[in-house]
C-alpha cells in the first residue's frame, strides 16, 4: 500500500508489543484503542510554537489592559456603586493570572519535552526548515495511527468472531450433554379411559 519504510518499522515493532495488551481485552468493554486517536495527532501536528508564544504575550497584553480598565473605572465611580462590579472583575483577573502562569509553566518544559522526543525518535528536520517542526514527527504518527486504527479494528471484529464461535461451540457442547428425551406418557387411568 506505499508504506514508507519508517512506518514499516512501526508495525513491525510497535504492532506486536499493542497487540499483545489488546488481545487480553479483545471483543470488552474494556478494550480501547490503544494509541493516541488520529485526529488528535493531525491537531498536534498542525500547532507551531510561535503561535503558543505568540498567544501568551497577547494574554499578558490584554489582561494587563484589563487590569488599568478596571482601574480606571473603579476610580472614577462613587464607592457604594463599586461592588458587584469590582468583585467579580477582581475573581476575574485573579483567574485570568491564575490561568495565565499555568499556561506559562505548561509552554515552557513543552519545547524541551518535545526536542527531546524528536532526538529519542532520530526525527530530523525536514529539508528547507532550521528546526524540527511538530509537523515533521505528528505527520508520521498520524499516518500511522490512521493505518493502526484501520487494522486495530479489523483484528478486533476476528477477535470478536473467534471468541463468538467458541463460546457458541461450548454452548452446543453443553446442550448435546444435557440432552435429555421425553418419552410419551402412557394413557392410563380413568381420565384416559373416557375419552
Amino acid at each position: 500500500q506505499g508504506l514508507s519504510n519508517v512506518q514499516i518499522i512501526f508495525f513491525f515493532v510497535l504492532c506486536p508489543c499493542v497487540c499483545a495488551y489488546f488481545y487480553q481485552n479483545a471483543g470488552k468493554e474494556t478494550c480501547v484503542y490503544p494509541l493516541p486517536e488520529p485526529h488528535d495527532l493531525f491537531q498536534a501536528s498542525q500547532m507551531r510554537f510561535e503561535d503558543f508564544q505568540r498567544d501568551l504575550v497577547r494574554l499578558r497584553k490584554d489582561i494587563k489592559a484589563c487590569t488599568s480598565q478596571v482601574e480606571k473605572v473603579c476610580s472614577s465611580s462613587d464607592e457604594e456603586n463599586l461592588q458587584p462590579f469590582k468583585g467579580k472583575m477582581d475573581t476575574f483577573l485573579t483567574q485570568g493570572g491564575h490561568q495565565m502562569k499555568h499556561f506559562q509553566l505548561f509552554y515552557e518544559p513543552m519545547g524541551v519535552c518535545f526536542l527531546e522526543l524528536t532526538v529519542l525518535f532520530s526525527v530530523k528536520a525536514k529539508s528547507g526548515e532550521k528546526e524540527i517542526s511538530p509537523n515533521s514527527l505528528f505527520c508520521i504518527w498520524h499516518e500511522f495511527s490512521s493505518d493502526f486504527k484501520d487494522q486495530w479494528k479489523k483484528e478486533n471484529k476476528a477477535i470478536l468472531k473467534e471468541r463468538l464461535k467458541v463460546a457458541e461451540e461450548c454452548f452446543r457442547q453443553v446442550k448435546e450433554k444435557s440432552a435429555y428425551s421425553v418419552k410419551p406418557k402412557h394413557a392410563s387411568g380413568i381420565v384416559s379411559g373416557h375419552f
